[in-house]
């Protein structure tokens, strides 16, 4: 099995709910509705969408993802994140500890997150047999080689390995833009 360029995925602002915040934002015991499914299996994009605020600007209509999580979590690239005037992480998706807060806001109620809000960081999901395939492991960091008019090598890329995930490597949207990539580019992992 020879080694395949990996596809791209580009991640737009999002958020992710808890039950609990679910039950604020939309109601006691609202289900999330399917949009779109992700690439990722199991991940979908929902039809629901809330506005995040902050006290100097707001996003209207941000999607939010599902399904549910642990923990009510926004993920924001560099530039969302300067517009509503954060000043957020870059984490692994997750690791919320000591992150911005966000005031969201849904058609039946109001969240204040104090910390959640992150600009995930750059990373591949694969599975453990594209991980042998690759020679790479779990929360490895690698470089990868974008190319094209605006070819680019990527740093600190997290390679993230479970046997539920698909092939993909994630970047946001200020990260997409600057190497001309969409959602039917590849890279290679770099030398």
């Amino acid at each position: 099995m020879s080694k395949k360029k990996i596809p791209v995925g580009i991640s737009a602002r999002h958020v992710h709910v808890s039950r609990e915040d679910l039950d604020i934002l939309y109601g006691k015991g609202y289900q999330l509705t399917v949009k779109k499914d992700l690439s990722q299996p199991g991940q979908f994009a929902c039809n629901e969408t809330v506005d995040l605020v902050t006290e100097k600007s707001t996003f209207k209509n941000v999607r939010i993802l599902g399904p549910e999580r642990k923990a009510t979590q926004v993920e924001l690239s560099m530039t969302d994140a300067m517009k509503l005037r954060l000043n957020p992480p870059v984490r692994d998706s997750g690791d919320l500890q000591g992150s911005a807060g966000v005031t969201i806001v849904g058609p039946q109620g109001t969240v204040k997150i104090e910390q959640g809000v992150i600009v995930a960081c750059r990373h591949i999901h694969m599975t453990p047999a594209d991980a042998e395939l690759y020679g790479v492991k779990d929360k490895e960091v690698v470089k990868v080689k974008c190319d094209g008019e605006r070819g680019l090598v990527f740093d600190k890329v997290l390679i993230r390995v479970n046997d539920q995930y698909k092939l993909e490597m994630h970047v946001d949207t200020d990260e997409g833009n600057a190497a001309l990539l969409g959602n039917s580019s590849t890279i290679e992992l770099a030398k």
